[in-house]
């Protein structure tokens, strides 16, 4: 039976792996010293679109075979998940942050602030969002292809925020530490710690706004992608 997901495997591997290895230090330093950085990260994005797209492919292809059978209310987890989701990702993609991909420079020359806006819930806003988008699908589907698409992006989502950290206290150096200290991976966890106030004016008015619409989005558009209610 499993060898008819092994495309699946092989792709959700690629991307999940392709992701960490690329960006390690050691292959990364060597790619930029060799490919220069701007045809290295041209190079890397085209990697990964590829590797998610192979995914998806490989994800409709593969059989549906049942592992367990979620109850009926398990599917309402992603359709509540998903809104916070949409509020992180938005939030993720539309500030400034030192462990975004060019923010590095900004947050070694001081031009951020370590907890503005959407960074005082999360340095790591769009990985959370991703694994909030995984937990709902994986707790909703029961089928062995779910759980192999689900469960690798989940996985990337969490050892990518661990390795993101661990890059940028390489080299950043001490302008990662009031990083770290005004700020947390986990949503909200740096402020229920008291190490600082959630930016409720810095995350605007718009950003908010952009997530509830993505949302609503996403909830009207997947019975005709997917060819079921909800998400």
């Amino acid at each position: 039976m499993w060898s008819q997901f092994s495309d699946l495997a092989a792709a959700t591997a690629a991307f999940v792996f392709g992701h960490l290895i690329l960006s390690s230090g050691a292959v990364r330093g060597q790619l930029v010293e060799r490919l220069g950085e701007a045809r290295f990260r041209g190079l890397y994005s085209l990697f990964v679109l590829a590797a998610f797209a192979w995914m998806l492919l490989a994800y409709r292809a593969a059989p549906y075979v049942e592992l367990w059978l979620p109850p009926d209310w398990t599917r309402w987890i992603p359709i509540v998940l998903l809104l916070p989701a949409c509020l992180l990702l938005v939030g993720g993609v539309t500030q400034r942050s030192p462990t975004l991909v060019g923010g590095e420079a900004a947050a070694r020359d001081g031009v951020l602030a370590p907890a503005a806006g959407f960074q005082s819930i999360s340095r790591h806003c769009f990985l959370n969002a991703t694994a909030l988008w995984a937990i709902g699908h994986l707790a909703a589907n029961g089928d062995a292809a779910s759980a192999l698409l689900m469960g690798g992006i989940l996985v990337l989502s969490v050892a990518g925020m661990w390795h993101i950290d661990q890059r940028r206290a390489r080299s950043l150096g001490a302008a990662w530490g009031p990083v770290v200290l005004t700020t947390s991976r986990l949503p909200f966890l740096a402020a229920l710690q008291g190490r600082c106030r959630v930016d409720w004016r810095g995350l605007g008015w718009w950003r908010p706004l952009l997530g509830l619409v993505l949302y609503a989005l996403l909830i009207g558009a997947h019975p005709h992608l997917i060819g079921v209610a909800g998400l």
